[in-house]
């Protein structure tokens, strides 16, 4: 049988270069993203533009840009490529679910430590056969694979209107301090009076979100330091440094001279899982989706 697509149809190699060149600041770290040399990527950004006989990258623009014609093609690859995984999966899926692999993607502490681990753990219970495989990256890196199809499903923050969403928890900022400061006698801590004391800033995941609860309460923080690992944070206030504000999921359930407070007014975000399409999930992906949906029912209960 002769195939449809001619002599010169792209590879699937250099399909995938396009895919990876849509989210990269430069054509080099575009290949390194999908392990080619520097050289193998220009030969093959070439040939692919040759066998098109379109120029994909924009190379008067002052970053890297796809071309029109690039922009234009870019939905299609993805197409394809969700396309392929599906065939992948359904040919897992005529086994049962009993083999596979299932990419998800993780937007920090929270979901990496309190939301996926009981998930996961019922997942395997069910499906052992299927290799579950977890990348933590911050919502926008992780975005960007559910689009260019290298995540089936993230855990993000919500909203996201541009994928299929599914909410499986409420996230509060609390309060960090010492377990000796005046503020650990309360109950609640109200949001103006953290402005008294030198304060530690995260730059983690929950840093947005922390910035926009100041502003609307119009408080000018005193910032001492500026830290972006967890246990930094929690070991700068055990030691007097300050105190700080963080999500309660990044949290550990106790550490050594540190207390949690509620804040008032409280301010929490939602989290969820999100996927470019629910009815085009993979089986095993789709198995996923109905447990954590069965799962925040029954929280919700």
């Amino acid at each position: 049988m002769n195939s449809t697509l001619g002599p010169n149809a792209p590879t699937l190699r250099q399909l995938e270069l396009l895919l990876s060149l849509a989210g990269a600041d430069g054509i080099a770290s575009a290949g390194a993203r999908i392990g080619m040399t520097a050289s193998a990527t220009s030969h093959a950004l070439r040939a692919l533009e040759s066998t098109l006989g379109v120029m994909l990258i924009d190379r008067n623009a002052p970053q890297l840009e796809l071309s029109h014609a690039g922009q234009q093609i870019l939905p299609h690859v993805r197409d394809l490529f969700a396309a392929l995984q599906l065939i992948q999966a359904t040919a897992s899926a005529s086994e049962g679910l009993k083999s596979g692999v299932l990419k998800i993607g993780s937007f920090g502490l929270s979901s990496s430590l309190r939301l996926l681990p009981p998930l996961l753990r019922q997942f395997r219970q069910r499906y052992p056969g299927i290799d579950l495989r977890v990348f933590e990256k911050a919502d926008a890196d992780i975005e960007q694979d559910l689009i260019e199809r290298r995540l089936e499903i993230g855990v993000v923050t919500l909203p996201r209107p541009q994928f299929d969403t599914l909410a499986i928890a409420h996230d509060e900022l609390v309060a960090v301090v010492p377990a000796d400061h005046a503020l650990a006698a309360a109950d609640t801590i109200e949001v103006r009076r953290l402005a008294q004391f030198p304060f530690i800033l995260t730059h983690a995941g929950s840093q947005g979100l922390v910035a926009r609860m100041f502003s609307r309460a119009d408080v000018t923080l005193k910032v001492t330091h500026e830290l972006s690992q967890m246990l930094s944070i929690l070991d700068f206030v055990a030691r007097g440094e300050g105190i700080s504000v963080v999500a309660a999921l990044a949290l550990p359930a106790k550490y050594d001279g540190v207390v949690y407070r509620p804040l008032t007014p409280p301010t929490s975000r939602r989290v969820g899982l999100a996927c470019l399409n629910e009815g085009r999930l993979s089986p095993a992906a789709a198995a996923f989706w109905k447990l954590a949906k069965s799962l925040a029912r029954k929280r919700a209960a």
